[in-house]
């Protein structure tokens, strides 16, 4: 019987013969950007070597939704063509922004490419937003040219901008007919230039935009081709960097979301494997038939799904055979919940991963692979290839296993800051690039254990909302007098956003009149479901400042 401890062991030396001197993945220490971390010696340097090494892949799928699919030589020939769009008709280069608002379809793919190979940003706006938040993000970045589809193009009629827009129905096809056969040209760009910005919920209201760096993303790329590496060595296999991966990813998350963009689209490119984008509003049987067809081997689900997978009760009516990595991503799940997942979803049982990421880190930071789910339950596993993982204490101080602290991470995945935000980077990430992530746990035998998430965060159904944006936009009501937001537990969606608001004297305001009063302001998931209206005063601590831990729905 082999137990935990040898699977551990035969990983252990997997490992080091991957990352030996002279490996394919030997790792050396090198400054950047004023910190010495370990990197790959033989790597690319810019995002857009991913897309014209890819090349080589030719008539290999690389996206597929229910109803298209595009080879990797389509794809090469379509991003030529809008680069090409994009550089003589809107005049973008390096470094200027190009946003893009859409929900996940093939043409935010192509968009996507088409900006890093200009050397461009690529802003990746949340599709959720209503025009408030929408006019936020552009008023912030300031792009040269907006992307969208149609429901969004909708929304901008209320959005104050004056952005070029381009439509994916309508534009985009034309305009890519129009300079068919374009060649590609790429841009020189730097290591550490900038090449993503995707927004994160912050502390201190609006969304933030954190900036990747050309470095995080090929970095990004190169973890998942060790990844697989480290797979085909479980089987007794070696690994070939010129033999594309038989893999094919299916896609559920949003495109806006490193799990989607970073973490399966980019690296794809890399390893030559097929990306199944899923459509729409999410439905289990929608979701397994394109496992059934197209043989998909990867899936990373949010929590939510996963519940709706567990709920469903007829899963094996599908052929999901072919599925050997399962993972949950985006939130944390307990103990009790991955059991029940295993026990009710057949492939769920062997294939199991956990993980820990931020937006602000690229990628996962730490994995919990089965074995260690099944051994060490609780734990979300070692810290990933390339990742220093720390506990610290409130002076900044590395602490002994066991003791809780905040966890501290240094990676080539880390993001270069938020943009056009000093303060809030320099609150973040310090003088040695280390990110304090604000979350607090432990380390046991190595393995990352969370004891607290970040100070207030709701997470509802994989997306990250923190309450002061929302207490802000209901402060605006002139019937309120203070308001808090906190998160509630749900069965499907692992919290619901709850409001506790208090009235003014005289004032008239009632739940349906101050919940249309957040829709108009706030994304859907972010408007409370679950409302207190009161007169009597919020509690709070002798500083003045609110004490959430005493609030209650």
């Amino acid at each position: 019987m082999t137990t935990a401890a040898d699977q551990q062991a035969f990983l252990a030396s997997v490992m080091s013969r991957l990352t030996g001197p002279g490996s394919p993945f030997e790792l050396v220490e090198e400054e950047v950007l004023g910190a010495r971390i370990p990197v790959l010696p033989n790597r690319q340097r810019a995002v857009h070597e991913l897309l014209t090494s890819a090349a080589a892949y030719g008539d290999r799928d690389y996206l597929v939704t229910e109803d298209r699919r595009m080879s990797f030589a389509e794809h090469a020939d379509a991003v030529a063509a809008f680069a090409a769009v994009l550089r003589e008709d809107y005049g973008v280069g390096v470094g200027d922004r190009v946003g893009i608002l859409a929900a996940n379809t093939i043409e935010w793919v192509v968009a996507f490419w088409a900006t890093q190979a200009l050397g461009a940003v690529t802003v990746g706006l949340n599709a959720w937003w209503v025009p408030r938040e929408i006019e936020h993000g552009l008023t912030l970045t300031a792009p040269k040219v907006l992307i969208v589809d149609a429901k969004r193009a909708a929304l901008l009629t209320e959005v104050d901008t004056d952005v070029p827009v381009l439509t994916m129905e309508q534009d985009m096809p034309r305009l890519i007919a129009d300079r068919a056969g374009a060649e590609l040209t790429v841009a020189e760009v730097g290591e550490d230039d900038p090449s993503v910005i995707l927004f994160t919920s912050g502390t201190s209201g609006k969304p933030k935009g954190a900036l990747h760096s050309q470095r995080n993303l090929v970095a990004v790329a190169d973890y998942h081709r060790y990844s697989d590496a480290l797979a085909l060595a479980f089987r007794g296999q070696d690994y070939d960097p010129a033999v594309p991966s038989e893999l094919r990813y299916l896609l559920t998350s949003p495109l806006f979301h490193i799990a989607s963009l970073h973490n399966i689209v980019v690296p794809r490119m890399a390893t030559g494997s097929a990306v199944v984008i899923y459509q729409g509003a999410f439905n289990v049987d929608r979701a397994l038939t394109l496992v059934e067809r197209e043989r998909i081997t990867n899936w990373g689900a949010v929590p939510t799904m996963a519940n709706r997978l567990i709920e469903h009760g007829n899963i094996r009516k599908y052929d999901t055979s072919s599925l050997s990595a399962f993972s949950l991503a985006s939130a944390p799940s307990s103990v009790e919940f991955k059991q029940r997942l295993q026990e009710q979803v057949p492939f769920a049982q062997d294939s199991l991963v956990d993980s820990y990421g931020l937006t602000e880190c690229s990628t996962g930071i730490a994995v919990a692979l089965p074995s260690d789910i099944a051994a060490f339950p609780g734990t979300l596993g070692r810290p990933v290839f390339g990742v220093a993982l720390e506990i610290r204490d409130v002076a900044g101080e590395q602490v002994e296993e066991g003791v809780e602290g905040e966890v501290c991470v240094r990676s080539p995945y880390v993001m270069l800051g938020y943009w056009e935000n000093p303060e809030a980077t320099a609150a973040s990430i310090d003088a040695d690039r280390w990110l304090h992530t604000g979350d607090f746990g432990t380390l046991d035998g190595g393995r990352l254990r969370l004891t607290g998430r970040r100070s207030d965060l709701i997470l509802r159904g994989g997306e990250n909302i923190y309450p002061t944006e929302i207490e802000q936009c209901l402060d605006e009501h002139p019937d309120v007098v203070e308001c808090a937001v906190i998160g509630e537990a749900h069965p499907d969606l692992g919290q619901e956003v709850a409001a506790i608001v208090v009235i003014a004297n005289g004032g008239t305001a009632n739940e349906e009149e101050l919940r249309a009063f957040a829709a108009e302001r706030l994304s859907y998931f972010k408007v409370p479901s679950r409302w207190r209206l009161t007169t009597e005063p919020l509690p709070r601590n002798a500083t003045g400042k609110m004490a959430r831990g005493k609030i209650a729905l």
